[in-house]
């Protein structure tokens, strides 16, 4: 069995992320997807709003990812995302005004009957993972 398994992340503006890799997990539509090389051919939603954890020579890595696709074969994982960010490409300071502006947008939704209460539910996820991934790595 081969002890890596490429990662690429991709996104419709550019590749976000390649290397080789111990392993990956990533959050599918369905819960979290753990993979190691020699895994199982497999083609999955990602959720709105998740994690991507990957792991090279003992270190972790992650990266704020939203919707799209990943997919697995014995010794490559592609996931092709609407959006994906990595700590080092998140401002800090924007990251929390986003966060805020989601947690408003959420309050207002309870309150209006009319409201897109989901949408609201998933933009403070996503708010709040990429905002924990930025503040981890400073």
């Amino acid at each position: 069995m081969p002890e890596l398994i490429h990662l690429e992340v991709v996104t419709p503006e550019r590749k976000v992320f390649e290397a080789e890799v111990e392993r990956v997990e990533v959050p599918g539509l369905d819960g979290e997807l753990g993979i190691l090389p020699g895994h199982a051919d497999l083609v999955s939603l990602l959720k709105p709003a998740g994690l991507l954890t990957y792991h090279i020579a003992g270190e972790s890595g992650e990266m704020a990812i939203a919707d799209g696709f990943v997919e697995v074969n014995a010794d490559r994982v592609t996931v092709l995302a609407n959006k994906a960010s990595r700590p080092e490409d998140i401002d800090l300071a924007r990251a929390l005004k986003l966060k805020q502006r989601a947690e408003d947008q959420m309050q207002r939704a309870l309150s209006d009957p009319d409201a897109d209460i989901v949408r609201a539910m998933i933009e403070l996820e996503r708010t709040s993972i990429e905002l924990t991934v930025a503040e981890k790595a400073r």
